[in-house]
């Protein structure tokens, strides 16, 4: 069994209290993923995230591929981190952990992401060549996004990191 990891940081001109309300509001996933993917919450998505929110989505990874993905919250813990996981959807494992910590003019958001591609060894090489790529898209969307929302962190240099784990 093969496992992945992202990693990213991003830090931003925000207060902790603004990233928060931002990041625990699922509505705003719409914002942060590139409109070509057709993300859209089909139920769960009405609240702040709380533990134990189930939040299904419609999202198309690829042309000509849409799916559903559903996922849990499984932990919150105020203004701090929050951590979702697939019950359902493209990913054999997807573990993904969302943390907030407040810098001098700013905060730093980190996402770190375990996750485990189906299929055997044709989900392993079908990793390098549309998975990886397909997040790394996704989180370059999100920082521009974000950065165009909130203004990037001065001197803060972001990062985002795919590996084999």
């Amino acid at each position: 069994m093969k496992l992945y990891q992202l990693r990213a940081k991003q830090g931003l001109t925000m207060t902790k209290a603004e990233a928060w309300d931002f990041l625990s509001d699922p509505k705003n996933l719409k914002t942060i993923t590139p409109e070509h993917m057709g993300f859209h919450i089909l139920s769960g998505g009405q609240r702040k995230m709380f533990p134990g929110q189930i939040i299904q989505y419609k999202v198309s990874p690829f042309p000509g591929f849409t799916t559903k993905w559903v996922t849990e919250i499984t932990h919150v813990k105020e203004g701090e981190y929050f951590v979702d996981e697939q019950r359902f959807g493209p990913y054999a494992l997807w573990h993904h952990k969302h943390f907030i910590s407040e810098v001098p003019g700013g905060v730093v958001m980190e996402d770190v992401i375990d996750y485990k591609i189906p299929m055997g060894i044709l989900g392993q090489l079908a990793h390098p060549i549309l998975v990886k790529g397909q997040l790394k898209k996704i989180f370059a969307h999100r920082e521009s996004t974000l950065n165009r929302l909130f203004g990037a962190l001065d001197g803060f240099n972001n990062s985002l990191e795919l590996k084999s784990i």
